[in-house]
């Protein structure tokens, strides 16, 4: 008698089509990665070279871990988008072009932007193309994560730094004032009886405050479902930016001014971005319990 034939486990296909569709996708993003190698080698050198721009270089990690995560929801259900993968492969290659010929009149700085901006393009053609539309609906977020890797261009990051240093000398005038303290202010330059403090492009906080604005923008997308709630509290992010630079901006001048001027130049001014990092986190945790609260809050019951 003849034994039966074996069934195939459906579970165990579509794992073996998943794994070789990833294969597919990495040679994707290696062969794209070569295909613009020099710009990459710039774009790695600047993140290592700039403190503001540090974090760029862990962004495309933390995609691929965002990605991993949530792998059962985005690859529920596999495809391949060709008009979409068209449409982000020319745009990608298109800015890259763009670049290429028409850029010699820009900065290295928005030169690079805008190569970052196209090999991440090419990154998700591929990502359409080897797992579908339903795929790229549901790993949006990781991919538009990815953007967070472009660096500012020189205009873009002029007019951040400045909105940082006006936002950062308005919240320190207002913190003096609570505090009795007797200050002239001229611009971004307030001037005490025994020292004077000028809110300099230094001063801004760019690192720290990116640092911050991407922790709540993770923090909105795991913890938060309402997109609503989401964007409230990456607002409440950049305000908070505002508000820890300038509590450091007055914690050191009032140090500096009562106890010793070395505050100004000593290990608290040049390494105690981490000390009101951690204080930017503290003050956004009680909105994001409220936050949480509300979601989980019962709805009313209807009306008869």
């Amino acid at each position: 008698m003849a034994s039966p034939a074996p069934q195939l486990n459906i579970a165990t296909l579509q794992n073996g089509t998943l794994a070789r569709r990833c294969g597919l996708y990495a040679v994707w993003v290696l062969s794209a990665t070569s295909l613009f190698w020099t710009p990459v080698g710039r774009f790695i050198h600047y993140a290592l070279s700039d403190e503001n721009a540090s974090h760029t270089i862990l962004i495309p990690a933390i995609c691929a871990w965002l990605i991993y995560l949530e792998r059962r929801r985005i690859f529920a259900s596999l495809g391949s988008d060709v008009r979409s993968s068209v449409a982000f492969l020319a745009c990608g290659l298109g800015a890259a072009s763009l670049c290429y010929f028409l850029g010699s009149g820009w900065s290295d700085l928005d030169q690079l932007s805008l190569y970052s901006l196209g090999l991440i393009l090419v990154w998700t053609s591929g990502f359409a193309l080897l797992f579908g539309r339903a795929a790229l609906r549901e790993a949006r977020f990781p991919l538009c994560f990815l953007l967070f890797t472009v660096p500012l261009p020189d205009f873009l990051l002029d007019r951040v730094i400045y909105f940082l240093q006006s936002g950062t000398t308005e919240i320190a005038a207002v913190l003096f004032d609570l505090s009795g303290v007797p200050v002239i202010r001229n611009g971004f330059v307030f001037h005490f009886a025994n020292v004077n403090i000028e809110i300099a492009r230094e001063c801004s906080g760019i690192r720290s405050s990116l640092a911050l604005l991407i922790l709540a923008v993770l923090v909105a997308h795991f913890y938060l479902r309402s997109f609503s709630k989401q964007a409230l509290l990456v607002f409440a992010g950049i305000v908070v930016m505002l508000v820890k630079n300038g509590v450091r901006v007055v914690t050191l001048t009032l140090l500096a001014s009562y106890v010793d001027p070395g505050f100004l130049y000593g290990r608290l001014h040049r390494e105690g971005g981490i000390v009101f990092f951690l204080l930017g986190i503290f003050m956004l945790a009680p909105l994001l319990w409220l936050l949480q609260r509300s979601e989980k809050s019962p709805a009313p019951p209807a009306s008869a």
